[in-house]
């Protein structure tokens, strides 16, 4: 009997250990101090581009621009977009332009927390710095505001924000946008478009029972379970193709959110189109729209 003691006991001891370790883990890699001169309209059309107005105002509240409160429904809980507009107290105003570089490309808090990852920063991290820059100018524009962010409603143990952590070791992965030899600055654009910024990934590849995206031959394919029970068609090539999709009509459907058989885009994508890729230029669209009809296959 007392063996079984001291075993349980060891066994409890060694899990205290590593969950004490795993709380204390460090995680991210230091941030360089910022000393470049960032540009106000650069940095707001790469918000445009990236969601920032989309995801962190909430229209169908009649919310503030950039002042949280959009409501995100996943399988692991209720979150809501925090406010980033520059007061002090409940927004990003007291923040130095290193923790917004971390924030934005490394999903880390200031004080060193994981953020949940419905905040895409997985497609942010090859943002350059000249872009963590241009992002600062633009966000220092914004009015403050002094709304608290909602607390975030995750279920246990997903609101235990060190588990993020062992999530993190399991399923980050750095964007695919490094340009590829012999594409052309156009489709290698495009690719830095779609696979960075815009982050088209993030809705239209389906996830895993952890909530990570697959990779492989499900990239691009689709899902059915986005936050809210929402679903997002499947965008590779092959699929678009075969719905008629040409460069022209899928970089006009990103302008005006119509379809070529005149349908409109609604629900997320609807709010994808008016609030982002309208606002960009027509190169742009035309070099996602390129990029997405030859995606390389088993990316």
């Amino acid at each position: 009997m007392k063996h079984i003691i001291r075993f349980g006991l060891a066994a409890v001891i060694t899990a205290s250990a590593g969950l004490a370790a795993v709380v204390a883990w460090p995680i991210g890699v230091p941030q360089n101090r910022f000393d470049l001169q960032g540009d106000v309209n650069r940095g707001a059309y790469l918000a445009r581009v990236s969601g920032c107005i989309a995801c962190h105002t909430d229209f169908a509240g009649e919310g503030v621009p950039l002042a949280g409160g959009v409501k995100l429904e996943t399988p692991f809980g209720t979150l809501y977009s925090p406010n980033l507009t520059t007061d002090a107290v409940h927004g990003i105003g007291s923040w130095a332009v290193e923790d917004f570089a971390k924030a934005v490309r490394q999903g880390i808090s200031p004080d060193g927390q994981p953020y949940y990852p419905a905040f895409t920063y997985p497609f942010y991290g090859s943002f350059t710095d000249q872009d963590i820059a241009d992002l600062w100018a633009a966000f220092q524009t914004v009015p403050p505001v002094a709304e608290p962010s909602k607390p975030q409603e995750m279920a246990f143990p997903f609101n235990q924000r060190w588990g993020l952590k062992l999530w993190r070791a399991a399923f980050l992965e750095p964007p695919e946008t490094a340009p590829v030899a012999g594409k052309g600055g156009i489709w290698n654009r495009g690719r830095r478009l779609v696979e960075g910024a815009a982050h088209c990934a993030a809705c239209h590849t389906p996830r895993n029972i952890a909530g990570a995206r697959k990779s492989g031959t499900e990239r691009l394919k689709g899902s059915d379970a986005l936050p809210g029970g929402g679903k997002a068609p499947a965008i590779d090539p092959a699929t678009l193709l075969s719905r008629g999709w040409t460069a022209d009509s899928l970089a006009y459907a990103l302008r005006v959110g119509i379809t070529p058989d005149g349908d409109a885009f609604g629900g997320s994508m609807g709010e994808v189109v008016l609030y982002g890729t309208s606002f960009l230029t027509e190169e742009d669209r035309q070099a996602m729209a390129i990029y997405l009809l030859d995606v390389p296959s088993g990316e």
